[in-house]
């Protein structure tokens, strides 16, 4: 294997512990802030949720446009700490709210030490890296990033009945990193020493000026807007497809399964007998990357970056439309790895694209720049994750909605599940009789029509950019 730096491995370890933390509660998320009140969850509705995760991660991923300057003067060890710090505390603090306000301000403060982190640990990557190993070496990055994303849920899973615990295991996942800290060396730090002594004024002067940079390239601003179309697809893995999962896939197959022959599986990924938790189906993309990124990159590497970020692009949309189909969980699995395997092509490429193309003294500011798009993705999915999805395919709105054009009247003051239970016993149904009747009667699979259209117009405008725009990519 190529040989890279110590810093190179400590960075990739630092960034895997960050992923666990993040990734073990940020795939539950979803489902936390609108699971039932009776059931742990904060019981809001789609909209609040899509708004708030929307809202939250975009300004997460503005922010290293400041954050990644701020990092080149500052020198990267001080912020990591600093991020750290913010981390841990934010962990500690969210289950202590419950109120939607609160909730999202503290999820915003967590945003804030994510925003710190970022840019320095992908700039760290991108320096301990060359044109002859750049592909193999972010690869390894995105690898371990997955692996952190997959050991993450599989923890803080088996400690769902208590919403706490969940987010005491990030705290103490991230606090990690402050012993990694001790043998990080931030590379090209004699640069970063002169730097410091500029007035902080200055600093920020410099900062909002290139900021304001990126406008004096259109092709690269061109580049960013296309890129948010894949970003706003891909986060529907995570503010999408868990809830989608809970509220309509049948996972009684895999849950029968794990009984009979990993019962370690079924009596702790499982909130109630026949049924698997969302988030251990949605967990396996994670756990094909891991499997496969490595001899992914090795195939995609022999192409251009835009080349292979449109063949991602492509199979992207192709696995995600494939959950129009079924309810069935192995269909959903298989969609998954689909969507993966166009993952694994696609994203790493973007990192790659931007770094090889940032000078050596502005990679961290260039690798902000990177985040534009998935601050642009990030809000858009949290619109269709909220008020698109609940228009057209939330259970909890299409239960209302039966109950209306069939004049039911249910008693106020339910929660969500037991509004559910009611209705369904006002039609002689079962959970799953009605939960059918529903899926039959209004279609909610078409959601992901939305997002197919999102993906292939994000792989058609990166290919008229590749052959128009940018002749001589």
């Amino acid at each position: 294997m190529t040989k890279f730096p110590r810093t190179f491995w400590v960075a990739n370890t630092i960034e895997l512990f960050e992923r666990w933390a993040w990734y073990g509660f940020f795939m539950l998320f979803a489902n936390y802030l609108t699971r039932s009140t009776d059931l742990g969850g904060l019981g809001f509705s789609q909209s609040q949720k899509g708004t708030l995760m929307g809202v939250g991660t975009g300004i997460l991923y503005f922010l290293p446009v400041i954050t990644g300057a701020i990092s080149d003067r500052y020198g990267y060890k001080k912020v990591l700490t600093i991020a750290f710090c913010i981390y841990a505390s934010a962990f500690i603090l969210m289950p202590q709210f419950s109120t939607y306000a609160s909730v999202f301000l503290v999820y915003i403060y967590l945003a804030l030490g994510a925003a710190l982190f970022k840019p320095i640990i992908s700039a760290t990557i991108a320096k301990t890296t060359n044109e002859s190993n750049s592909s193999i070496g972010f690869g390894i990055f995105y690898m371990m990033v997955n692996i952190g994303a997959f050991i993450g849920p599989m923890v803080t899973l088996i400690f769902k009945e208590s919403s706490n615990l969940i987010f005491y295991i990030s705290s103490g996942i991230i606090s990690l990193n402050f012993l990694m800290l001790l043998f990080y060396q931030e590379p090209g730090r004699d640069q970063m020493e002169a730097k410091e002594k500029e007035p902080l004024m200055k600093t920020i002067g410099t900062i909002l000026k290139n900021m304001l940079s990126i406008f004096h390239d259109p092709k690269f601003l061109i580049f960013l807007i296309i890129v948010a179309g894949f970003w706003t697809m891909y986060n529907q893995l995570f503010f999408t497809l868990p809830v989608f999962i809970t509220q309509w896939v049948d996972t009684s197959c895999i849950y029968d399964f794990f009984a009979a022959n990993a019962p370690f599986f079924s009596e702790n990924y499982s909130p109630k007998p026949g049924v698997m938790d969302a988030e251990f189906i949605t967990n396996v993309d994670a756990l094909y990357i891991i499997v496969f990124q490595i001899a992914v990159s090795s195939i995609v590497m022999r192409l251009k970056p835009l080349r292979a970020m449109m063949s991602g692009f492509l199979v992207c949309s192709i696995g995600m439309a494939l959950t129009l189909f079924t309810q069935n969980v192995l269909f959903t699995i298989l969609a998954i790895l689909i969507f993966s395997l166009g993952e694994m092509a696609g994203s790493p490429k973007i990192t790659e694209y931007i770094g090889q193309i940032a000078s050596p003294d502005k990679k961290a500011l260039y690798m902000g720049y990177s985040f534009i798009p998935v601050f642009i993705g990030n809000v858009l999915a949290g619109f269709i994750s909220g008020g698109v999805y609940q228009s057209m395919s939330d259970k909890v709105a299409l239960a209302e909605r039966f109950a209306a054009e069939k004049g039911v009247q249910i008693a106020d003051g339910l929660s969500s599940n037991e509004y559910f239970l009611q209705l369904a016993q006002s039609q002689n149904l079962s959970e799953n009789e009605m939960t059918n009747l529903l899926w039959n009667t209004y279609n909610p699979s078409s959601i992901w029509l939305v997002i197919l259209g999102i993906g292939l117009a994000s792989t058609i405008a990166l290919f008229i950019y590749d052959k128009v725009i940018n002749k001589k990519a």
